[in-house]
């Protein structure tokens, strides 16, 4: 049993960071680390016991990765499919298809420098595979993190409700993705004032250049037209981005009570990336996600983790660099 102990104490390590701050991409990375390590350890236990039925169960678990990842390409092609063709053809809504064309192509380099077997092509497709396996193990990781972050508990009391804001329909009307935020925000102030507060809701978002009137003030324009009183709404009405939503709204809050406690809410999907925004601003409050479409999940997914990707540049950066010397090794030992 001595096998798994790195995932136990990787597992403990990752509980104490949780406890301490919930909000850190280095939680769902621990959380990652733990779940590969015992599946490792439990295939090395398998191959070990040297028993007929653990060798085949040990191959079985590889060959439903594999295959996983033949179906995930598959269902990521016709998620981007039915994205462009019920939201466009605008970047943000081509990023699941663009991730399965990815993938197709990096399987395409490697068999083609498996069968060729020149240096080029092996260093080429070396680094293509580190990369490939990196960013699918951190995406993993996101994935599984903020399934979980938002399902953590979150304190019952708190002074505020600060529901960010998207763009607007015809350029007044709330759309679908804002009003399941909203409806949140709704059964969240509803739960906080049973539990003896009355929190102000914060609506935040700024006027685009194609809408008529403050996303803000058509959110709170929503939330009166259903009862809720208008003498609890705070509109934030000049941010045009997520940041902005929060670094405004922090000022607003701040303001009135400087020792503030809040809840932010956003959709699902972009709960934890808003959870790290929030961390680095100094906001004190956690994230609640809303329903999303599911069709609209998956593209929206990959595009929140292509932003923390990018948040996280210079380490990344790092490591892409890591990967391109390794490919150059190999490229030097295949000459």
């Amino acid at each position: 049993m001595w096998v798994y102990a790195p995932a136990a104490l990787l597992f403990l390590v990752f509980c104490w960071r949780v406890l301490r701050e919930r909000r850190k991409f280095s939680n769902a990375v621990l959380l990652g680390l733990t779940a590969l390590s015992a599946l490792v350890a439990w295939i090395a236990e398998l191959v070990r016991s040297g028993s007929v039925s653990g060798t085949v169960v040990a191959g079985s678990v590889l060959a439903v990765g594999a295959l996983g990842i033949l179906l995930l390409t598959c269902l990521l092609f016709l998620n981007g499919l039915q994205m462009v063709r019920k939201e466009g053809r605008s970047l943000t809504n081509l990023f699941s298809l663009m991730a399965a064309v990815s993938v197709l192509a990096v399987i395409a380099l490697l068999i083609t420098a498996a069968v060729a077997g020149t240096p080029v092509l092996l260093g080429v497709g070396a680094t293509a595979l580190g990369l490939t396996c990196y960013l699918s193990f951190l995406f993993l990781c996101f994935v599984g993190y903020s399934f979980l972050y938002g399902r953590l508990y979150v304190r019952r009391k708190a002074d505020y409700v600060v529901v960010l804001g998207s763009g607007l329909i015809g350029g007044s009307t709330v759309p679908p993705l804002l009003a399941s935020r909203l409806d949140r925000a709704r059964e969240v102030h509803a739960r906080l004032t049973k539990r003896g507060n009355s929190p102000s809701v914060i609506t935040s978002g700024g006027q685009g250049p194609d809408e008529d009137l403050p996303e803000s003030h058509a959110m709170a324009a929503y939330l009166t037209d259903r009862g809720f009183p208008d003498e609890l709404i705070e509109r934030e009405d000049k941010s045009t981005t997520t940041e902005e939503n929060l670094r405004f709204s922090k000022a607003i809050m701040e303001k009135a009570n400087p020792g503030y406690r809040c809840v932010i809410v956003t959709n699902n999907y972009h709960a934890f990336r808003a959870a790290l925004t929030a961390r680095r601003m100094g906001i004190r409050g956690q994230v609640v996600g809303s329903p999303t479409a599911t069709y609209f999940w998956p593209n929206a997914t990959i595009r929140e983790f292509t932003a923390v990707i990018v948040a996280y540049k210079r380490t990344n950066a790092a490591v892409f660099l890591l990967f391109v010397v390794g490919g150059v090794l190999v490229w030097a030992a295949a000459r």
